[in-house]
């Protein structure tokens, strides 16, 4: 009966030695969240302050409404500026001597959006003059030297004609001789 109660103390020893960690880490997410309490606390009593002040730095009373919060752009994006002033930091950085990025003006719509140039297409045009479909085919097409002469850089809306790529060993085929062509 000794061996059995020397082998459950062991046993009972190992088993304390290895939850050790463990039962640190939960004391100490269990303090985290004691301070997270405090904070919302806080928080909630520094709200009707931040109601009153936040105009005055151009926030909104601290609701997030759909209706309110700008549209969320994509990573490495800089969130929009007002029309005024992105005119007026393109032109600056135009003047500078740097390499003028993004879309060519638009042509004065209602909308400011212009359509893309493949006629029949109708997306609105994301980079020069083609929607995001029509642009990654111009690429395509300029990757492999079959890019037709109507395919202008910044197309009029509506006035470039679709092709048709051939697919599987008719693309092959028409690869091999535009390879053989430029070559």
């Amino acid at each position: 009966m000794s061996v059995d109660k020397a082998f459950r103390d062991m046993v009972r020893n190992e088993i304390e030695i290895q939850l050790k960690p463990l039962r640190d880490l939960v004391s100490r997410l269990e303090a985290g969240t004691s301070d997270l309490d405090s904070l919302r606390s806080v928080a909630e009593q520094l709200a009707p302050l931040a109601s009153a002040v936040g105009p005055l730095f151009g926030v909104s009373g601290g609701q997030r409404s759909s209706a309110a919060a700008p549209a969320r752009r994509s990573p490495g994006r800089p969130p929009r500026a007002s029309s005024q002033a992105s005119s007026s930091s393109s032109s600056s950085s135009a003047s500078a001597g740097g390499k003028r990025r993004g879309r060519k003006p638009a042509a004065s719509t209602e909308g400011g959006a212009r359509d893309c140039a493949i006629i029949g297409c109708g997306k609105p045009s994301r980079t020069k003059g083609y929607c995001a479909a029509h642009y990654q085919k111009l690429r395509m097409l300029e990757k492999t030297n079959r890019r037709p002469g109507e395919w202008k850089d910044y197309a009029e809306p509506n006035s470039v004609e679709d092709i048709k790529l051939p697919r599987g060993r008719a693309a092959a085929k028409a690869l091999a001789e535009a390879q053989k062509n430029a070559g």
